[in-house]
């Protein structure tokens, strides 16, 4: 593989060239037209032109070139805003520096997805030192290609990806922000001196997946929940132990390693952290939360008391409409909540909702069939448990039928196991909605904490104590109610915001810029 620095050695060039035109075209253009944001570009507007071919400069003037692996970026969910806000810290901090993004996504340019990142995120970046490589082997990623050891065939699919994009270019810098650690092996078997990074948003396997297999389907621990049993689940068993052994490996090569969340941390830590010790890899392993628009939803819901007036007892759940969101269990503990409430003489929500009854709001993408047939099978278990007044089922919503809803309820609710992080915990809680989530996984280790002497939200497993929360939430006084907002929404601009992610990401990408200038 060392013939393809030479081959692509070209193609370095011709990049390095076209980007030194087009900031040339982007200089003249600007002094035409009129600043956007506030000077915000402008450590990046003011940098000389010219290029150096491998970056040896610290600072602010490393013109090194950075890869990153991201074969979906033009997908717009959580990892993609993760990819273009590190894109837009890498930026500022290194202006020189070009960004070279690997994506398989061939039907969008450059331009085009250039527009939808500052339409869909809020996110402007700086068009002249971002390039985009396109992958002609992404299908070898897919599940569905792999039918039969989905796991073990896209992990190997990814090498044949990895392999692609170095045969494009090789980098000086090799990040992959969607989890293929495979491909961070190929680099560092056939490219040793490009220093790799990985900004893992979860585990290919986890202990957690791994434990589940003996659990009880009853317990909604994953999908995968007791089917450990039998041969075919011996069989299973044993070959997710030897995969995890392998992903242990290959994540042992990896030079810095950033993760979404603290339960993140701990099972990369557990999987990849003797191997990382034996290769005696210095930098641990960290956490980065990912950047969530707190700032923008912020300025959209105002929290104050006459916002709570406009407050209903709404239960609202934000998410796909996917298994593994577990919308059972939350129309189950509804149920529960409700029957608990008209045997009892419990006024919950008269006070405070001037007699309004509970309701509620579920909204989530419908994305094929399958996902049209689990909304169905919903409707028909919340016809069974007789919620038929008291729920509505909302899909493909807008943005600002989101935030309207996310302004006037109550509770924010989530029932995913094991959720890596809970970007969708976080818009509730920066919107002053009461969390109800899943005591586990991100929600439980790193969001709804106590925070500023208090509680910011509630945990639950079992519809017994999803109901009980509910109860405990829509009969709170107003003073109460607002109080516990706040605490919500500070611990969501505190720990969460883009400001905050980027100041994390330039810490741990100069440790990488400072091994590849000692190469």
């Amino acid at each position: 593989m060392i013939g393809a620095q030479v081959r692509t050695r070209a193609r370095r060039d011709l990049i390095l060239a076209r980007v030194k035109v087009e900031e040339s075209q982007y200089q003249l253009s600007a002094q035409h037209s009129p600043r956007s944001e506030d000077g915000e570009w402008e450590k990046v507007e003011k940098h000389a032109d010219g290029s150096a071919p491998n970056g040896k400069e610290s600072g602010n003037e490393w013109e090194g070139i950075i890869g990153f692996f991201h074969p979906f970026c033009n997908a717009g969910g959580g990892g993609e805003r993760v990819l273009w806000a590190a894109i837009k810290a890498t930026q500022k901090r290194w202006p020189r520096a070009v960004c070279v993004v690997y994506t398989g996504d061939h039907d969008a340019d450059k331009d085009r997805m250039l527009e939808k990142v500052q339409n869909r995120f809020n996110i402007k970046l700086h068009p002249p030192t971002i390039v985009f490589l396109y992958l002609s082997t992404r299908h070898y990623v897919l599940s569905s290609t792999w039918p039969r050891f989905t796991l073990l065939g896209q992990s190997l699919g990814s090498i044949v990806l990895a392999y692609d994009a170095f045969s494009l270019l090789v980098p000086d810098v090799f990040i992959d922000t969607m989890g293929y650690a495979f491909a961070l092996a190929f680099s560092k078997v056939f490219f040793p001196s490009v220093p790799t990074g990985a900004y893992v948003h979860y585990p290919t396997i986890s202990t957690d997946m791994l434990g589940s297999l003996d659990s009880s389907p009853t317990l909604g621990k994953g999908l995968n929940a007791g089917t450990g049993k039998g041969l075919r689940g011996f069989l299973k068993k044993h070959y997710w132990h030897l995969f995890a052994r392998l992903y242990g490996r290959v994540g042992g090569s990896v030079d810095v390693v950033m993760t979404n969340s603290s339960w993140t941390a701990s099972h990369i830590q557990t999987l990849w952290g003797p191997a990382r010790t034996k290769r005696r890899k210095p930098h641990r392993v960290s956490v980065v939360f990912p950047p969530v628009a707190v700032d923008e939803i912020v300025r959209s819901i105002p929290l104050d008391t006459a916002s709570e007036k406009d407050r209903q007892p709404t239960i609202l759940c934000i998410a796909q409409f996917r298994p593994e969101k577990n919308h059972t269990l939350l129309l189950r503990s509804f149920a529960r909540f409700l029957r608990s409430r008209s045997s009892s003489s419990s006024t919950i929500g008269e006070n405070n909702y001037d007699g309004k009854q509970p309701h509620l709001l579920l909204i989530g993408s419908v994305r094929d069939a399958h996902d049209a047939t689990r909304v169905y099978d919903l409707r028909l278990l919340a016809h069974e448990l007789q919620l038929n007044p008291h729920i509505t089922f909302l899909t493909d919503a807008s943005f600002p039928t989101i935030l309207a809803h996310l302004a006037t309820a109550s509770i924010g609710v989530n029932c995913m196991w094991n959720e890596h992080f809970g970007i969708g915990v976080v818009e509730y809680m920066a919107a002053g909605l009461i969390p109800v989530v899943n005591d586990s996984g991100g929600p439980r280790m790193d969001i709804v904490v106590e925070w500023g002497g208090g509680e910011t939200g509630f945990r639950a497993g079992t519809e017994e104590e999803y109901a009980r929360a509910f109860e405990r939430v829509l009969g709170m006084e107003v003073e109460e109610l607002e109080e516990m907002r706040l605490r919500a929404r500070a611990r969501a601009r505190g720990a969460f915001g883009e400001e905050v992610f980027g100041v994390k990401w330039v810490e741990e990408v100069e440790k990488l810029v400072e091994m590849q200038g000692r190469n």
